[in-house]
């Protein structure tokens, strides 16, 4: 074990102090703590002891009864920092490559969006905002702190201004034909005064299209994925709750979609001059909500136990394990079992990360040519989006392993 204190379903209380930064509702239901945790999951380390002795923060999961939205109400933003050595692509898998290039061609065609100007807010490292401006010969803006130049290989990013900074009054200014957001809202604690913003940065501008994606909470409560659940992720969405902060804000939704194996929430909208905009039938009640919330500590022991008990077996029987992804979802699943040893090494397709270590618990970062040699007996990959390719290129290396995915 490792000295990471692991998360434990929190006693059902109301924080009244804690105002919902969504909707505004005063108090919101606390139901899942969890102490001492990396406060980045894709920062790399350069040893293991930089690795583990990584800044930690804590845990502490509200619910609000009024829209739906699920805080950290323990967050602290003066712990994060997305300019140094962040990488956070998923752009080096097909699968997730596919997904991007589909994407982008459906909104470019849905919203006409060719010889457009695009802004993207948290472009990250600009491979989607190319994509739109390859698909649709259009012009762009990118806004990222942790944006690294040289990386893109495109004429289309010849197109595209890039400014590593974080979105801000600073920059309101600045609008498009389209306004694309991309997995930032919910790294964002005040996400009422972020989506308010941009809406008061489009007034007068009824044609442009704002499109956001997120990842699904809903799916985290009925899943129990504790491994979703990480500082970095300060607020956290179901489709529903997404729409309303929207709506509340000054949107007309125009859809909200679940997609890539139903993990993200896909939301497009415009402003409108009425505060709620068009009834939308939405995807669920909040009191569903609330159902999967209470559910979700129910289950949270029996789901840490199984997890902790299979790879603990594994290791008395000195059978060798390693992890597939070591992003976020990787560095969530070590540290609220409190693993250390049981899983030596991290696995990535992502080059940049090779040779470094995983924040809280140290894992390597290797490459998959790395298990030629290793031979693991068993790989959990960190997503089963991924376990077709995975499955390949275990095969293609003549890797013959358990392949388990979460």
């Amino acid at each position: 074990m490792t000295s990471v204190e692991v998360a434990t379903p929190a006693a059902e209380g109301i924080d009244r102090a804690f105002a919902c930064p969504s909707c505004g509702t005063q108090g919101l239901t606390i139901f899942h703590e969890q102490e001492n945790v990396p406060v980045h999951s894709c920062r790399l380390l350069p040893s293991a002891k930089e690795a583990t002795t990584f800044p930690r923060g804590s845990i502490r999961l509200g619910f609000c009864t009024g829209c739906g939205f699920i805080a950290n109400t323990a967050f602290d933003a003066s712990l994060q920092d997305y300019s140094v050595t962040y990488e956070e692509t998923q752009g080096f898998s097909p699968r997730f490559q596919q997904f991007t290039r589909d994407l982008a061609t459906r909104w470019v065609e849905r919203y006409d969006l060719r010889g457009k100007n695009i802004l993207e807010i948290g472009c990250g490292k600009g491979e989607f905002l190319v994509l739109m401006s390859e698909i649709g010969c259009n012009r762009g803006i990118g806004l990222d702190p942790s944006f690294v130049e040289g990386r893109l290989e495109s004429e289309a990013a010849e197109r595209i201004e890039f400014i590593r900074d974080y979105y801000s009054d600073a920059y309101a200014h600045l609008t498009g034909d389209a306004v694309i957001c991309r997995h930032t809202l919910e790294h964002i604690h005040p996400a009422g005064e972020f989506v308010r913003l941009l809406r008061r940065s489009l007034a007068g501008r009824s044609d442009t299209v704002v499109l956001f994606e997120v990842p699904d909470v809903l799916r985290v409560l009925r899943e129990v994925a504790f491994w979703d659940v990480y500082y970095e992720h300060c607020s956290y969405f179901t489709p529903g709750s997404l729409a309303r902060l929207f709506r509340l804000a000054g949107f007309e939704v125009l859809d909200v979609a679940l997609d890539y194996d139903d993990q993200y929430v896909l939301l497009e909208a415009r402003p409108t001059r009425h505060a709620r905009g068009v009834p939308l039938e939405l995807k669920e009640e909040v009191e569903e909500v609330a159902r999967e919330v209470a559910r979700f500590g129910e289950r949270f022991a029996a789901t840490i136990a199984y997890w902790r008990g299979r790879l603990a077996r594994a290791r008395s029987e000195g059978r060798r394990v390693v992890i597939w992804g070591a992003g976020s979802k990787g560095v969530a699943f070590l540290t609220t079992l409190g693993l250390g040893h049981e899983a030596e090494y991290a696995v990535d397709v992502n080059p940049f990360k090779h040779g470094m270590y995983m924040a809280g618990t140290g894992q390597r970062l290797v490459p998959p040519d790395f298990l030629r040699e290793y031979q693991p007996h068993i790989v959990v990959a960190m997503s089963p989006v991924y376990t077709e390719e995975i499955a390949a290129l275990l095969a293609s290396m003549g890797v013959d392993a358990e392949l388990e995915a979460l």
